[in-house]
């Protein structure tokens, strides 16, 4: 662990070369221009292009002013010093009006950005069932929040101001070393008899210069990128900790264990901090470079053309001239300089980004060539298990029973001992969990609705709560009120449009209740429940499985629990238990057969119970 005060190391590592991540740029951008949405950002930056161009071509004319103008001053001439001024007005009220439409189009690239990689990121998250299976896929499924919000944000802001300022500045460039070697044909030196002229003297100097500092800023700043790296997933570690205090504070001081959690809390906040102090002393190592040669470039200019000036052949005027382009030459050469900070920056947070996408798409190779469930179509919209086991870390779970076809209308009760199991063959039936042998046959999906050990209450009001996940189906209050009446929550009809923390202001038996409401609203064919009756007292137990003896007798049911009663309710009983022969598992020195990216997600994801 790092303590704050302590230099933060990090392990040895190979960071990507240029042509890799070039490559992977043009990799990402690529997939990111195929959408629908990019066209209006290309047209954004169409036009920001344009911006730029003509920004350019006033700061030549602006740099062929300075010629006549500090002529005029040198040679005390009034009236073309007030004409050269009138000129002055000009060009900058030009540059002006062109300076605020790049800086409306700039900030509107950065929000399109955004809008962009975001949306692309939230596609690729919430497919069908990667979201649940990227939660288990070790620590980069931990935050996915981080790099689809805070990753994602930043990414899109340095992506519109780095490319946009190297934009500016080749055009600078190219515009300028033109400029630069015309005017250094008047530089030239004199030594006894002989004057001696070296063609493009000043852009030569202004590219050594700049060269140079360059190369010290690389040597200096590169480490920047592995610690800003670090520095990353510390901050989401600490995020998602401070998160997860917030959520559970009433169990932490039911058991007044304010005092661990914050010790937790410091360990994460010292780790952040030691990250941080050691980006603050590279930086400051960096800043030697960067300032140094900001404050050198003031001089700079004027040394390389006093031989000129000095030997007459350069007038005021012309010096000025080439003062400034030379300056703007710099500025462009030097942009690598000024930004080697922020470059270190956007590459770590890209490969923040490229690492959570191609984990993603790995999700849909994972486990290849390990024995998958068999999902068919029940030809009767029944359920049937056929010769069944469920692959997981702890061993195989299997059922009493080879063949079991359950017709629809039909209650089966799956009962099992503690770590049997019981919630990965609930996830199977939801189609979450794939690994294992044999055969489900199930209704059509639009047909079930799963009930699992806690209930999920959307953010939103009540309504939207009952209605989820189709908060607009058509159901006037009458129906939503009924429904909390026959639950037992007759209490909450008030509230039906109030927009509260539900899951936080009912107790656990209240949100199982709504659920139980829901399926009223929805009228499902077949309920899939996971310990779900577990959860609710015993007089509301009766309250909510008399449902499917009124409301849903039609309704098929499979209950997954721990209790064997049937009571009557239950048609069938099946239990489920692990099996003692061991079962082929996708270690994760197996799933790294698949490819580098898949074996990165399946770290710890394959390991999960």
């Amino acid at each position: 662990m790092s303590h704050v005060g302590e230099p933060f190391t990090l392990p040895p590592r190979r960071m990507p070369g240029i042509r890799a991540t070039g490559s992977r740029v043009g990799k990402f951008v690529r997939r990111l221009w195929s959408t629908p949405e990019a066209a209006r950002l290309g047209w954004l930056v169409l036009g920001l292009f344009a911006v730029i161009v003509a920004t350019v071509v006033g700061q030549i004319w602006l740099n062929a002013w300075n010629q006549p103008f500090y002529d005029a001053l040198a040679q005390k001439d009034l009236a073309a010093f007030a004409q050269q001024t009138l000129v002055f007005l000009y060009i900058a009220g030009g540059l002006l009006v062109l300076n605020v439409a790049q800086n409306w189009l700039h900030e509107t690239v950065k929000v399109r950005l955004r809008e962009l990689l975001t949306g692309s990121l939230l596609d690729d998250w919430l497919g069908p069932r990667r979201a649940v299976h990227l939660a288990l896929a070790g620590e980069i499924g931990v935050n996915p929040d981080q790099r689809i919000h805070e990753d994602a944000r930043h990414l899109s802001e340095l992506s519109a101001d780095l490319g946009i300022g190297l934009l500016q500045a080749a055009l600078l460039l190219v515009s300028f070393v033109g400029v630069l070697w015309i005017l250094s044909r008047d530089v030239a030196f004199v030594m006894g008899d002989q004057t001696i002229a070296i063609p493009g003297y000043m852009v030569w100097c202004a590219l050594i210069y700049a060269a140079t500092g360059s190369w010290l800023s690389w040597r200096v700043g590169r480490p920047l990128v592995a610690l800003n790296a670090e520095r990353y997933t510390r901050e989401a570690e600490l995020r998602f900790t401070l998160v997860r205090v917030n959520e559970h504070l009433d169990a932490i001081s039911l058991h007044a264990g304010e005092g661990t959690e914050h010790k937790h809390l410091r360990e994460e906040l010292d780790r952040v901090i030691g990250v941080l102090q050691s980006i603050v002393r590279m930086t400051a190592r960096l800043t030697w470079v960067t300032a140094g040669y900001g404050w050198f470039a003031i001089i700079a200019p004027v040394l390389v053309a006093a031989p000129g000036y000095f030997g007459g052949s350069l007038s005021f005027g012309k010096l000025m001239m080439a003062v400034a382009a030379f300056l703007q030459v710099q500025q462009a050469l030097r942009w690598f300089i000024d930004n080697y900070g922020r470059i270190a920056d956007w590459h770590a947070t890209f490969l923040r980004i490229k690492a959570f996408r191609d984990a993603l798409a790995a999700l849909d190779v994972v486990g290849e060539g390990f024995d998958r469930i068999v999902i068919e179509d029940h030809p009767q919209g029944g359920m049937a298990f056929d010769r069944l086991e469920l692959t997981s870390a702890a061993g195989c779970s299997v059922l009493d029973k080879v063949v079991i076809d359950v017709p629809a209308g039909t209650r089966l009760l799956i009962v099992g001992p503690p770590g049997s199991g019981k919630s990965t063959l609930f996830r199977a039936i939801a189609g979450l969990w794939p690994w294992g042998r044999g055969r489900l046959r199930l209704p059509p999906r639009e047909s079930m609705m799963f009930l699992p050990q806690r209930p999920y209450l959307p953010l939103g009001s009540l309504r939207e709560a009952l209605l989820y996940p189709v908060p607009s189906r058509p159901h006037d209050d009458e129906a939503l009120r009924a429904a909390l009446h026959r639950t037992g929550l007759a209490h909450l009809t008030p509230a039906l449009d109030k927009t509260r923390r539900w899951d936080r202001e009912l107790t656990l038996d209240e949100q199982q209740r709504v659920a139980f409401a829901r399926l009223l609203l929805h009228e499902p064919r077949w309920v899939i429940m996971d310990e779900a009756i577990d959860t609710i007292e015993e007089e509301n137990r009766r309250l909510v499985l008399s449902i499917f003896e009124k409301e849903l007798a039609a309704t098929g049911v499979v209950s997954i629990g721990r209790r064997a009663a049937l009571n009557g309710f239950y048609h069938r009983l099946v239990h489920l238990a692990l099996h003692s022969t061991p079962c082929p598992w996708p270690s994760r020195v197996e799933a790294r057969r698949i490819g580098p990216a898949a074996a990165m997600v399946t770290g710890n994801a394959l390991d999960a119970p």
